[in-house]
């Protein structure tokens, strides 16, 4: 055992960040989180006209129109987080993470679509609670509904379809490249 105190001992030090990748992050930083936001106004409003206009005008009630509303910032902010991030992937990368290819691409973009589509259901079942319920009693059910509404998507055994194997591959790969 070393009779050094911890003080003496040199500490390891990651990488530094330049000032140019500070300010890239920052940039993209913003731009992902602008891209959310505006998404979701962009999903409530469309959902809006949706239910004042022709498609769904009949279909949801008065007191369901604020479940539509969370089922689209829900969807709007998920989209509109989630694209940026994927083309991200697709120009920038690391040897840790390398570059996602175009079917890998795609292959996330339209998971996210899936995704958007099932919160979309979501939303409007709950919104469906306004035929019983108050307006304020069906918006507080539709936050935990789409909230919670990845769930069951979480449950499925992605494995079996075989879409799960290649993030576990490199999960496996990275684990094992920092035990060497």
């Amino acid at each position: 055992m070393s009779a050094e105190s911890g003080a003496e001992r040199p500490e390891a030090q990651g990488p530094q960040r330049s000032l140019a990748g500070t300010v890239a992050f920052g940039a993209g930083l913003i731009l992902v989180l602008a891209t959310a936001t505006l998404g979701a106004f962009a999903a409530v409003a469309l959902l809006g006209r949706a239910v004042d206009a022709a498609p769904l005008s009949g279909m949801v009630p008065d007191d369901g129109n604020n479940a539509l509303a969370v089922g689209g910032i829900a969807v709007g902010g998920l989209t509109g987080l989630t694209l940026p991030v994927i083309l991200f992937g697709t120009v920038r990368g690391n040897e840790d993470t390398p570059r996602l290819g175009p079917g890998a691409a795609a292959r996330k973009v339209l998971a996210v679509l899936v995704f958007d589509v099932w919160l979309l259901v979501v939303a409007l079942l709950t919104a469906q609670l306004g035929w019983l319920l108050p307006a304020r009693v069906t918006t507080v059910v539709a936050v935990f509904a789409v909230g919670f509404g990845w769930m069951p998507l979480a449950m499925v055994p992605w494995e079996r379809f075989g879409l799960g194997d290649a993030l576990g591959k490199r999960r496996g790969s990275a684990a094992s490249r920092q035990a060497e």
